[in-house]
C-alpha cells in the first residue's frame, strides 16, 4: 500500500553551506563513468569533450546531481589504482565545474585522496560505496570538513562482494550495517544513505530489498535508489543492459512510492518524467 503523504511530502532536507537541497521531491543523480570497463556506459566518455558533451545533456534533461566515477565497482572488477582513478575523475569534474558552475558534482570513489583531489577541482559531494569501510581516513575527513556525503551499503570490495551475502535477516542487517559505519557523523551532517542494490546481495536478495525499502524511511535521512539497467532486471527480463530502460524506469517508479529521495541512473530524462507524473498523483491506503 502507498501511502498518500509517504513519499512527495517527506520534508528531509540537506544543508551545504548556505544552500539548501530539499528532498520533499526526489532527485536524479547521473551516471558518468569515466571508465573502459563499467557494465553499460564503460569507454563512452573516454574523452573531455565527450564526458562535458554528456554533463551538458543531464543538465539539459534536469538533472540535479552528476556522479562522477573512474573506478568500475560491477562485480569482479579489475582493481584501478589511485592514481588512475584520479588521473581519470580530476579532469573531469574540473572541466564539468567550469562549464557549469552551479550543478551538483558527486565523485564515486572509496578513496578520501581520490576524493580530497575531486573537491579541489569543485567537486560537492563524496558518493562512497563503502559507507568509509575501504578507507578508514574517509570517514574522519569527511567529519572535520563537514563534506556532503553519500554512504552505500556493501561487504568486502567489489572483487569479493558477491561472496558475502549470507545473511539472517537482510533488510535489518542492511540497516545496521549502514548506520554503524557513519556513527560518528552528527545528525546534521549531510548525509545521504544508500541500501547497495547489487552490491554483496543476490538477485533474490535485491528484490527483497526493493520489497521493504520503506524500511529505510525510518533513518530519517535522503536515501537512494541506484538499480539503472542493472543485473536484477535484465537476467530476470532474459535481456542486456542496453534494454533494460524499461525495467529501469519500473523499479524506479517503485523507489520512489517506496520513499526513496534520489534516483540514479543513466538515462535522466526517463528519471525526470517519472517524478513528474507522480508528482500529479495523489496516493491512496
Amino acid at each position: 500500500m502507498f501511502l498518500k503523504d509517504s513519499p512527495f511530502s517527506t520534508k528531509q532536507s540537506v544543508k551545504i553551506g548556505d544552500k539548501i537541497i530539499d528532498f520533499s521531491t526526489p532527485k536524479i543523480m547521473g551516471v558518468l563513468n569515466v571508465t573502459p570497463d563499467s557494465f553499460f556506459d564503460g569507454g563512452k566518455h573516454n574523452s573531455l569533450e565527450n564526458a562535458v558533451r554528456s554533463a551538458e545533456k543531464m543538465i539539459a534533461s534536469g538533472v540535479d546531481f552528476i556522479d562522477v566515477g573512474g573506478y568500475s565497482s560491477r562485480p569482479g572488477a579489475q582493481e584501478v589504482c589511485m592514481e588512475e582513478e584520479m588521473d581519470r575523475t580530476t579532469p573531469v569534474v574540473e572541466a564539468i565545474h567550469k562549464s557549469f558552475p552551479d550543478v551538483q558534482i558527486s565523485i564515486d570513489t572509496f578513496r578520501k585522496k581520490v576524493a580530497e583531489e575531486n573537491f579541489n577541482k569543485g567537486a560537492t559531494w563524496v558518493n562512497d560505496i563503502s559507507a568509509g569501510n575501504l578507507d578508514h581516513k574517509m570517514i574522519s575527513w569527511i567529519r572535520e570538513y563537514n563534506i556532503p556525503y553519500i554512504a552505500m551499503h556493501m561487504r568486502g570490495n567489489p572483487q569479493n562482494m558477491q561472496s558475502k551475502c549470507n545473511y539472517h535477516n537482510l533488510i535489518k542487517e542492511v540497516i545496521s550495517e549502514l548506520t554503524y559505519s557513519v556513527k560518528a557523523l552528527s545528525s546534521e551532517h549531510p548525509l545521504i544513505l544508500d541500501p547497495g542494490f547489487g552490491f554483496s546481495k543476490t538477485l533474490e536478495q535485491n528484490y527483497e530489498l526493493m520489497n521493504n525499502l520503506e524500511h529505510f524511511g525510518s533513518l530519517n535521512r535522503p536515501f537512494i535508489v541506484g538499480i539503472s539497467r542493472k543485473s536484477m532486471i535484465y537476467k530476470v527480463l532474459k535481456t542486456s543492459p542496453n534494454e533494460a530502460l524499461n525495467g529501469t524506469t519500473v523499479l524506479n517508479t517503485l523507489g520512489i512510492l517506496k520513499g526513496a529521495s534520489v534516483l540514479r541512473v543513466h538515462d535522466v530524462r526517463q528519471a525526470k518524467e517519472i517524478v513528474e507524473l507522480l508528482g500529479r498523483l495523489e496516493y491512496k491506503k
